[in-house]
């Protein structure tokens, strides 16, 4: 390093722009890994140059004395005193020219950070004179997405200051292919127009001409013919009524008295009057400003000179935009399948009691509740993130469970078929639990904190992407619902659940204690709410109100995909979710209209389906 700036210290210690670029072309070909951080520290005026032997440092002034370290690897080079030595400061020109450099070195760099910092930096700021390294760069890019960014840079560049018509079409060809911010940048960047008012310059690109009341107001097309100083030769009202003020004789205005002109339609009158008499200017035709609009066609001119590419730019844009609507149809039904997942364990526990002991759990919201703090508990005492979660998931289905039991065995099995009663009973205790847990863990929302391998997001491109937390989650709503059909279909549990379901009187000839059943299945039901909780904690704030918000959807669940059916709650949940995320698509600014338009929904689509997508006929056998 230091043998090779010695060769051209004059230059590197007074640089100019006429002088430099030979020189930072030689420090570029040396490929010397230290002289990235060189070329870093002479643009921020980090480097000294020592007056004794000509070399060059790292160089930290303090005081009087400048702290000197090694070029090289940047050990401790003594120090020497503020006379002793010269500090470089190139000028912004000389700047300019060792970030083009720098660029170069970065796209290189081992670091893939480094040498994303560095197409971060030419995406800002791109010159033609970084297209041949950023190419060079390309072939030798081992990390696939730093080389697409490479490549799409690569395009960018070639559009904007391509030396061709040819290679600026394949560039925006390519552009075509992708959804990316950057192309739409880079084709909306070749679109640019201006205005002109009149016949356009000779050999214009012209984009159209723009019609008043089409692509403008009438106001507007005034506002833009004025900027070029044509205005229309209108009468204000200002010099309507001064010209009624001189005009005053006796009391009268052309023989109309000043009381009288107290309308505006008797002050334009009168004012006529005073034109046919010759003492003001007249009034323009009716169709005078349209006249002058027409006579001074406002026209829309491309920036681009090339039609050729304009065109190009033109179809590549359809395309992508095309693209960018088919890649936001499957970002929502992403975001739809996540949040349907969410729904369906809220809700899956409130189907299967309430399809078998036709209680009206208006509680099943706080057992997501004490999920969520369960996890909560579970990572004071469990710092490891992962462990925590591990332990939180089978922990909190049995303390749910538990407590569900609790309740179905000291109130609801008192209350057996009095419905509005329990209402009413699991509504207080919802209520009470609820102050329960404010007064153990405060009003403040605590934290529930995923592990890092559940950070981040699965990103597709620029439109499609979804976190994987939710992911976790879809994935966890399928397990239960294979374990659900499994207990369901072949367990004895499922067995006799199935037939308190479809007949409970029968059922319990046969020798089957819906009693128990019921108690068990509230227990399920009541633990997977417990799971439930801790996967919406993970990403939603932990709060004792925080069941409320899902009751009433998994309630629209079970109403809608079928009392007591685990697929008609799946098939609940993604017609919830999907009509969810479909109206907040259509009205992001109102989220209160989807809650709205849901509920109207459902009121439709009971009219017409009362016992849901999926009935079990066996409950209506008399």
């Amino acid at each position: 390093m230091q043998t090779l700036l010695q060769t051209y210290a004059e230059d590197i210690a007074k640089p100019s722009r006429q002088t430099i670029q030979p020189v930072l072309d030689e420090l570029a070909a040396s490929g010397l890994p230290a002289m990235t951080g060189f070329l870093e520290a002479w643009s921020d005026k980090g480097v000294v140059q020592r007056d004794e032997d000509g070399q060059f440092f790292y160089g930290v002034r303090e005081g009087d004395i400048y702290r000197l370290r090694s070029l090289e690897d940047g050990s401790d080079a003594g120090e020497v005193g503020r006379r002793e030595a010269s500090e470089l400061k190139p000028n912004s020109g000389v700047r300019k020219l060792i970030a083009t450099t720098l660029v170069q070195f970065q796209l290189n760099d081992p670091d893939p950070e480094r040498r994303l910092a560095a197409l971060d930096a030419l995406t800002r700021n791109p010159t033609p004179e970084l297209l041949a390294p950023l190419r060079a760069s390309i072939e030798g890019e081992e990390v696939a997405s730093i080389r697409n960014r490479k490549e799409a840079l690569d395009r960018l560049i070639s559009i904007r200051f391509g030396t061709n018509t040819e290679t600026r079409v394949d560039a925006i060809n390519w552009m075509s292919t992708q959804v990316s911010l950057e192309a739409r940048a880079a084709l909306n960047s070749v679109l640019v127009t201006r205005t002109v008012v009149g016949v356009p310059p000779e050999g214009a690109n012209i984009a159209r001409t723009l019609a008043v009341g089409r692509d403008l107001t009438e106001e507007r097309a005034l506002e833009r013919l004025a900027q070029e100083g044509i205005v229309p030769d209108l009468v204000e009202r200002t010099e309507r009524d001064a010209a009624l003020i001189a005009a005053i004789s006796d009391g009268s205005v052309a023989g109309v008295p000043v009381a009288d002109l107290n309308t505006e339609e008797a002050r334009w009158a009168t004012y006529e009057r005073l034109v046919v008499a010759g003492v003001a200017p007249a009034r323009p035709d009716v169709g005078a400003v349209a006249d002058l609009i027409a006579a001074n066609p406002i026209v829309e001119i491309y920036e681009e000179a090339d039609p050729a590419v304009v065109e190009a730019a033109l179809a590549a844009l359809d395309f992508v935009e095309a693209r960018v609507a088919r890649a936001e149809a499957v970002d929502l039904g992403l975001d739809a399948m996540s949040l349907a997942s969410i729904y369906f364990l809220a809700a899956i526990g409130l189907a299967i009691t309430f399809g078998v002991m036709g209680v009206i759990n208006m509680a099943h919201g706080e057992f997501i509740m004490i999920g969520a703090y369960t996890g909560y508990v579970v990572q004071q005492f469990v710092p490891d993130y992962t462990v925590s979660l591990i332990i939180a998931l089978p922990l909190a289905f049995v303390v749910a469970a538990a407590a569900g039991v609790a309740l179905e065995r000291l109130v609801i099995r008192h209350l057996a078929h009095r419905p509005l009663e329990t209402l009413l009973a699991t509504f207080g205790i919802s209520v009470a639990l609820q102050q329960l847990f404010k007064n153990i863990f405060g009003t403040q929302a605590v934290p529930l904190t995923s592990p890092d391998w559940l950070a981040g997001a699965w990103v597709l491109n620029d439109v499609v992407g979804i976190s994987y937390i939710r992911i976790a989650i879809f994935v966890m709503a399928l397990l239960f619902l294979g374990l659900l059909v499994y207990i369901l279909r072949r367990t004895r549990l499922g067995l006799e659940v199935r037939a308190v379901t479809q007949n409970p009187g029968m059922a319990a000839s046969l020798g089957i204690d819906p009693d128990r059943v019921g108690m068990a299945t509230f227990a399920l039901g009541s633990g997977i709410a417990g799971v439930a909780g801790v996967a919406i904690g993970l990403f939603a704030q932990v709060t004792s109100e925080m069941g409320t918000g899902y009751i009433v959807q998994s309630f629209m669940t079970v109403v809608v995909g079928g009392v007591g059916s685990v697929f008609g709650t799946l098939a609940g949940a993604g017609l919830i979710g999907g009509l969810q995320k479909g109206i907040e698509w259509l009205n992001p600014s109102n989220t209160l209209a989807a809650q709205t338009y849901m509920i109207l929904f459902i009121i439709l689509f009971i009219q017409f389906r009362p016992r849901g997508i999926v009935a079990q006929k066996g409950r209506f056998v008399q």
